[in-house]
């Protein structure tokens, strides 16, 4: 079992930024990725980010790239997303997630809330 804490987010006014920060404890040793999937208003739960734990690799999705950066603390198993120049569309609450070894279920954190005014 992997448990995740999320904490950050807040409101922000467009063209601003925000920090979220993930910290992974329980079976972290079983951890593949970890990332985060937004979900706003009416809409569907959709991939922002991830980054693999083994090497560092990330990987973004289209809608972020050259605004969010995701980075990662081993030591700590903590995850970090750096949203630099936010737009209106990004507001939604962001779920950090991790990828266990052995299993294509997920592990989610609770989630927490951005919201980007324009």
């Amino acid at each position: 079992q992997v448990h995740l804490v999320e904490s950050g987010g807040g409101l922000v006014q467009a063209g601003g930024s925000l920090r979220l920060s993930c910290a992974a404890s329980g079976r972290t040793d079983r951890i593949l990725a970890m990332g985060w999937f937004r979900q706003a208003p009416g809409k569907e739960r959709e991939f922002v980010a991830r980054m693999r734990w083994s090497n560092g690799e990330p990987y973004y999705a289209d809608s972020v790239k050259g605004r969010f950066s995701i980075s990662r603390e081993r030591a700590r198993y903590t995850v970090n997303l750096q949203m630099n120049s936010l737009k209106f569309e990004d507001t939604a609450v962001y779920y950090c997630y991790a990828d266990p070894l052995g299993s294509d279920n997920k592990f989610w954190g609770q989630g927490t809330q951005v919201t980007v005014s324009s």
